[in-house]
Formats: C-alpha cells, structure tokens, sequence
C-alpha cells in the first residue's frame, strides 16, 4: 500500500495493538483463543487472489499451480526501513522436529517483494511443507497444508493492517490437480477460520453468479447468522449480463440480502490486463466506477480496492479494540487452567527416580490419613466426613460387639439348665430360636478377595434345650469301671460340641474386619490418587502383601480354634467359682424339700430362715451316682465354657483382628508406605508410576499451552 488516504490516521489501527496480536499468533495463543483478525474467503473462481493483490499491493505469484495452498497471514507496518520478512508457523499438530524445522526458517529481503522473488519464495516454502506440485507426483506428498505463511512487510508508506488470506473452496476435483480429500480438507479449514468469534470475514462472490448458490456465502451465514462481522465484496461486474445489474446494485444498497457491515465490488483487472505490465489496476477501475452505468451511480466508499482497503482498515481497528480486553481476560483465564491441570497431573515421571518421588508423594498422603484413622481423629480431615469405609477403627470396635453379642447368645449348640429344683429334665427339642438363622459375614465381599471367600454367609440359630439327656447319653457311650467320676476325653467332648458355632462365627467376623481393612485401602487410594491407572499398579505390587496378612489373621483365627478345643484348660479362678455356685444350686434345690422355715433367731419381726437338721443332709440321696456324674459334667461344662467363651472372643478379637489387622506393626493399612515404595524395582515403578502415551501427550499439550499463554501473558503485559 503505497498510498495515504484521508482519513485513514483516524482509523488507522493502533500499531501497538496490531503488533501485540500478531505475536500473539506467533506464539501459539491463537491455537487457543480466538484472535481478532481478518480473513478473506471465497471459491477457486471467485476471483479473491486479485481482490487480496489489490488490498496489499503483493505480486502473489501465478505459475504455482493453485491460487493458495496455505493459509498466509499478511502484516504491514509503517517503519523507518523497507524490509519483508517471511516466516512459517506450524500448525497445532505438528510434530516438534517438523515445527522446529520450519520456525527455523526466514527469508528476509530489504525491499517489497517483487514477482520474481515472491515465486522464487513460495517455491521454497512449498518444498519446507513437503507440498507437491500435483498429486500425480506420486511421492506421497501433500497437495495443501494446515501450516501458516506469515510475511511482514515494513515501509516507512505502510499503514498498519494484517489480513489471512486461506485457500479458496472447491467442490469438485481436477484431474492431476486436485481430489476430493483436498475439498474436503480445504473445507474444513476455512470452516475453522470462519468459525472463529474474532474475525472478520471478507466474502469474496463474483458478481455475475446467482448469489443463493454460493456455498461460501452459506458457510458465512453459518458462522455469522447475524451477519456483524461478515463484509461482502462482489468482484467481476464488467462480466455481468445486461439487465442482471439491479439485482448487483440491490445487494451492494442494502436493499437485498443485508449484512450488517455491507457489500462492497471491485473490478479486477482481466487476463489481459495482467499480461500488460503496464496496466495500472486503480485507474483501470477508477475509470470503470466513473463511466460504466449503472455502476457509476454508487456510492463511492462501496465501489473500488481503496475504498475496500480503507472499509477494511475501519473495521479491522474497531474489532480489536473491541475484543483486545477480552482477549486479555482469555488468556489469563486460560493459562490458571492449563496451570492447574497440569499441577494435576503431579511431577513429570518418565526416569526411575522421578517415578520413585511420585510413589513416594502418595504414600506419604496415605500414611497421614492412615495415622489418623488409627487414632480415630476423624476431624483431621474431611475425607473421613464423606467416606464410611475410612472410619476403620469404630468399625472394627463395633464388629466386635456383634460378634461378642453372637457368641455369647447363639454360640452354644444346647441351652445349660440354670433350674436344679427338680432332677426330671424338661424334655424340649428346641429352646431358642429366631427362626431366621444367624448372619455370619455383615460386609459386602470386595471382588480382589474372592480366593479368600469361603462357607456360608448365613447358620442355623437352634439352641437345644435337652441338654441332661444329651450328656447322659454321651456319658453312658463313655463310662468305664471309674467310680463316681467319669472319662477324662468327655469335657473335650461336650465342649466341642457345645462350641461347634464358634468356628463359622469366628471365621465370618475375621473376614468382615479383612474386608473393612481392605476396603479402608482401596478407598483412601482412591482420595490420594485420582489416576486410576496408578492406583491400579499400586493395588497389584500391593495385593502379594495384602493378601499374605489376610491369610495370617485367618490361621491364626483356626489357631486359636484349635487350643480351645483340643486340651480344655484354665487357671481362671472363675471357673472355680462359677462350679461351686452350680454346685450350691444343685445341693440347695435337692434339699429344699426337707427344710422348715423358723423364725429369726434374733427375733426380727417379718424375717425368717429355712433351715434343714445335719442328719437330713448326711442322708440325703436325690440322684443316683450316673445322674450325680451327669449333672456334674454339666456343671464343670457350663463353668469352664463361659470362661472359655470369653477367652476364645478375646483372642480372636486380640490376636487375629487387632494385632495382625489394625493395630500390629505389619498390618495391611501400614503396608503401603515410603518405605514400601523404596524397597520397589524399577520394572515395579514404572508399573506403578510410568505415564502411558495419553497422559504424555496430555502433558506434552498442557506444557505448551502454559508455554504459549506465559508467552501471551508478556506480550499483553508489555514484556518482549
């Protein structure tokens, strides 16, 4: 643009916001946020190469083959000293070798580009892009590129201005030039410029066309329905029938098919014309405008390449003077996103020791919540709120109790007689029952246990009341030539009878305390470690371990079964204490009958005393000497297992839960540990640690999104 016009330092757009945004582009901001600019659309045939030659007065070469192959962001800009300079951005998905290529790439020249420098130029950015000349060529090459061809022009008559010219739509293929997949690919990328909230479109329509069968004038309206940033410009009037110039002239009034910021035409010189070197385009269409009806009754600042140039510029500087704050406002917005998701993803863990670190970050987050829970400090953090599973002690506790409360009412198979006032047994089959049985397991089985998973989740309540008749019949089954006493093996026998329940109730709550501890593990795993990849490769090198504990507490569980059964014994004083008071019942109940009631002997009115001569007790005989030994049995059995029972839940509760589950030094809520994470290979890290492709490529992607938007933070801010 070698001309000044009246009026243009007014609307001239400011050289700083210019710049500001072409080095936003330049950075990759504009792969991210819509930037203000303006792009020229149109078909092949549409005549829009000769439109943008008029606007910026560049030789755009025509022995290339195609109008464009790529899209080329143009900027001029008024400086002491005439330069062009001519750059390649890389395209969002480029690889970073590729992109490196082509940013290493510049032409500079101390002049405007003239025919044959420009043709020399695009030729060498046609091979940088691998672009072949055709698709005959046969080589694999690209007929079009999603690259960006960035020239600069400075001149000390240049004013301010940028423009995007993107490659003309087609919609059929030409034989050794072009193919359907070059449509479609051409399509979708001047759909993506169009789409864009920040730009202006120039849509280029020769005049001499039905207007309604225009599919860029579609797509406009697509991007555009209310038409705020789309500009019409109707090339080729000296080509339009006679009597067709109304409906032109229709258009360009605003009478048909408005568009907020109107219509303009331009007459592009002919083939002819372009041949003569000396042809003058601006007086060429200066003359047309003045003399040619009805096209010289139009207003002057819609007909002509200097009006367009001047309308453009106007709009231009009012567009992004609109939407520069926004565009500020974006970019911070954008850069605390990219920002925090990256921090999201945690620390970049591609070597062994970055892996190790990462590992090592969430088993110290596991072990602090495990601390607390431990100490039921459940305000330490609010996870603990939201997620029952992770309140792992008062769960336990509370398990206890059931398990305690179920021994101790259904653990026994027969019912003890606690009446001893008549040596008849009551015959009753059954004593108690709830009919509905007892629920062993109250946890929902977690699918990693299943190998563990064993019996039924439900037994039998029945509590037999015929106790006497059982132990007379198992002592008739054992007796031998003792005199008064019985079978040293009988207590070992009734008790393991009497005790049968013990095992599938104790097996049914050292698996519910299993499950709590294992469910406590998998969801606090979830909270440290988001990333289920992750938390899966912990849970496998964990599982060996976990599962090794869990089988532990269950031995120990059958341990504490077996010396329980095997050899009854204790030195428990309440066992003695407990048979000489089921014995004093026993004497008590048969000697009531001979008893007489006197008064008090201190004469306290009201008070008397059932007393019973020494003669009646030496020969007093209720039982025969197999009942004496059965009742006796029963009353060793009932003292010696209410020890017992308390003892066996003691143990379990101890031994099995406590120690081996919650509390002891190697339980499964300890396992996992910095210390844990030391003792891994590197094979296991990276197991555990190692980012797949996807996350690499999403990290990859955040990196450069922060790099960009820094970058656009700076130049926002001023900062080169």
């Amino acid at each position: 643009m070698h001309q000044n016009h009246a009026g243009m330092a007014s609307n001239m757009v400011d050289p700083g916001l210019l710049d500001k945004i072409d080095k936003l582009f330049a950075c990759g901001v504009g792969d991210t946020i819509p930037l203000p600019q303006l792009v020229v659309v149109g078909d092949q045939s549409s005549g829009k190469s000769s439109v943008l030659e008029g606007i910026t007065k560049l030789p755009f070469p025509r022995d290339s083959g195609l109008c464009t192959r790529f899209a080329t962001q143009i900027t001029f800009r008024r400086a002491q000293v005439t330069s062009t300079v001519v750059t390649v951005i890389p395209h969002k998905g480029a690889t970073q070798g590729y992109a490196d290529k082509l940013r290493a790439w510049k032409s500079v020249t101390n002049a405007i580009l003239e025919p044959v420098s420009f043709s020399k130029t695009m030729q060498e950015v046609h091979k940088l892009m691998g672009l072949a000349d055709t698709p005959a060529d046969g080589d694999g090459k690209s007929t079009f590129s999603e690259d960006i061809l960035k020239v600069e022009v400075s001149g000390p008559e240049q004013e301010h201005f940028s423009v995007v010219d993107v490659p003309g739509i087609f919609r059929t293929a030409t034989k050794g030039m072009t193919t359907l997949a070059d449509a479609a690919m051409v399509k979708s990328m001047v759909h993506r410029y169009m789409i864009n909230p920040r730009s202006v479109m120039l849509v280029v329509i020769p005049a001499n066309v039905d207007i309604a069968t225009q599919e860029i004038l579609t797509l406009a309206e697509e991007a555009d329905p209310d038409g705020h940033r789309t500009l019409g410009v109707l090339t080729k009037p000296d080509l339009v029938d006679p009597g067709a110039e109304i409906g032109v002239m229709q258009l360009i009034k605003g009478e048909k098919h408005p568009l907020n910021l109107g219509w303009c035409i331009v007459r592009n010189l002919g083939q002819q014309q372009i041949q003569d070197v000396a042809a003058d385009r601006s007086a060429v269409e200066k003359a047309f405008f003045r003399d040619r009806a009805p096209w010289n009754e139009l207003d002057q600042d819609r007909v002509g390449v200097d009006a367009l140039r001047i309308r453009l510029q106007e709009v231009l500087a009012s567009n992004i003077r609109r939407e520069f704050p926004n565009v500020k406002r974006e970019v911070l917005h954008k850069l605390s996103t990219a920002k925090r998701a990256l921090k999201e993803l945690g620390d970049q863990r591609q070597t062994p020791d970055e892996q190790r670190r990462f590992a090592m970050d969430i088993a110290s987050r596991f072990r602090e919540i495990v601390s607390l829970a431990l100490n039921g400090n459940y305000s330490g953090n609010s996870w603990f709120d939201n997620e029952p599973d992770l309140m792992f002690v008062t769960r336990v506790v509370n398990r206890n109790e059931v398990f305690a409360n179920d021994i101790e009412k259904c653990g026994h198979t027969y019912g003890f007689k606690f009446d001893y006032s008549s040596a008849e047994n009551v015959k009753q089959d059954v004593m108690s029952t709830g009919g509905q049985g007892i629920q062993l397991r109250t946890i929902k089985d977690h699918v990693d246990l299943e190998d563990l998973i064993t019996g039924d989740r439900r037994i039998d309540d029945k509590i037999y009341g015929n106790i006497i008749d059982w132990l007379s019949e198992l002592y008739k089954g054992s007796r031998g030539f003792e005199l008064g006493t019985f079978d040293k093996n009988l207590l070992s026998r009734t008790m393991n009878a009497q005790s049968v329940k013990w095992e599938p109730l104790a097996h049914g709550y050292i698996l519910d305390v299993i499950h709590m501890a294992h469910g406590f593990v998998a969801t606090l795993l979830r909270h440290v470690c988001p990333t289920a990849r992750v938390r899966d490769g912990i849970m496998s090198v964990l599982m060996e371990p976990l599962l090794e504990t869990y089988r532990r507490a269950l031995e120990q569980v059958q341990f504490v079964l077996r010396v329980e059964k095997n050899n009854p014994q204790t030195i428990n004083h309440y066992f003695n204490d407990n048979l000489e008071k089921s014995r004093q019942k026993r004497l008590r109940a048969s000697l009531e009958k001979q008893a007489t009631v006197h008064p008090s002997p201190f004469g306290v009115a009201g008070v008397s005393r059932s007393m019973i001569a020494l003669d009646d007790i030496v020969q007093n005989h209720p039982m025969s000497n197999a009942e004496h030994v059965v009742y006796e049995v029963h009353d060793i059995l009932k003292a010696y297992y209410k020890v017992a029972r308390k003892r066996f839940v003691d143990n379990v509760c101890m031994q099995a839960a406590d120690y081996l589950l919650v509390t002891g030094p190697n339980n499964p809520l300890k396992l996992f540990s910095p210390q844990f994470v030391s003792s891994l290979t590197d094979d296991q890290l990276e197991e555990i640690a190692g980012e797949d492709a996807g996350l690499r490529r999403r990290r990859i992607a955040l990196a450069k999104e922060v790099n960009d938007m820094e970058g656009g933070k700076k130049i926002l801010a001023g900062v080169s």
